[in-house]
């Protein structure tokens, strides 16, 4: 049982287990090495540093940092997180764990495929949460597009409401040894998700035209968003919504960085993590 388990190892996730492990509480930070931080090639505007830092360095930086504190860190994949007696289940692609308190730090990136139609159709049979929006879709065509263990997830969510379900891979591979076995699967690239007011259909760039009712995007890996919403956690203009303390409308769920929306900043998600953090020592030690 941990105190609190991080998702996102970024700027925020990581000032949030600091600040967690200085309170002398169990925690631990899982994340792929995925971040908006990485990518920029110049940081010249940080407070500290004279000379122009590459986001990439920043980022090796604070994960050494944690671990220089024994903060225990796993590189893997978050795919599902669940309610339950009084705690939450965090399942990974290697493992699960149980947590008191969950915080969400991994940027809100929705993964658009830009497919031609995705934008025309969301709403209309294009969705990104299989837990949300599955059931309306019941005993119906289903597609799911990505390559990765999310989309594998997702499709096994769907297979509960379908046995119609068809993971487009778009020119991907799906992972050899794979928990859930997926019936059906297109690797071939799409040109276009097409219909009228609504999806219809699937083109492949092979001409083929592939019946769908509802279209699940579900590529690369689940951000904070995805999560969100599956925990019906209320957003606003897409940010995770929190209180002063960084908490969500759910119990022992707080969020900090990027996915609370405001300024795009690595001061901002630093400041969120240790606010955070602070916040979860706090409670959870009756202070």
């Amino acid at each position: 049982m941990y105190d609190c388990i991080i998702i996102g190892k970024g700027p925020a996730g990581i000032s949030t287990a600091i600040y967690i492990s200085r309170s002398n509480l169990k925690c631990l930070v899982v994340g792929k090495d995925e971040t908006a931080l990485k990518k920029a090639k110049s940081i010249e505007n940080y407070y500290g540093f004279e000379s122009p830092i590459s986001g990439e360095e920043l980022f090796r930086r604070g994960i050494n940092q944690a671990k220089n504190q024994n903060i225990e860190i796993k590189n893997d994949e978050v795919l599902d997180i669940e309610y339950l007696n009084n705690s939450y289940l965090v399942k990974t692609v290697n493992n699960e764990y149980e947590t008191k308190t969950v915080v969400l730090a991994t940027g809100k990136n929705r993964k658009m495929s830009n497919i031609l139609g995705e934008d025309k159709f969301i709403g209309k049979g294009i969705s990104y949460c299989a837990i949300c929006d599955g059931y309306f879709f019941k005993n119906k065509n289903i597609a799911v597009i990505g390559s990765g263990e999310y989309a594998i997830h997702e499709a096994g969510i769907l297979q509960n409401v379908s046995d119609k379900v068809t993971i487009f891979t778009n020119g991907g591979k799906l992972p050899e040894n794979r928990s859930i076995e997926i019936k059906n699967v297109i690797e071939g690239r799409i040109d276009a998700i097409r219909g009228d007011k609504k999806v219809e259909n699937i083109l492949l760039n092979d001409k083929r035209s592939i019946p769908v009712d509802g279209v699940f995007i579900a590529q690369g890996i689940a951000s904070s968003i995805d999560f969100a919403k599956k925990l019906g956690i209320i957003l606003e203009n897409n940010n995770i919504v929190i209180n002063d303390n960084m908490e969500t409308n759910v119990p022992g769920i707080y969020a900090a960085g990027d996915c609370t929306g405001g300024l795009l900043q690595i001061s901002k998600a630093i400041y969120e993590g240790a606010k955070c953090g602070l916040s979860i020592a706090k409670k959870l030690k009756n202070i």
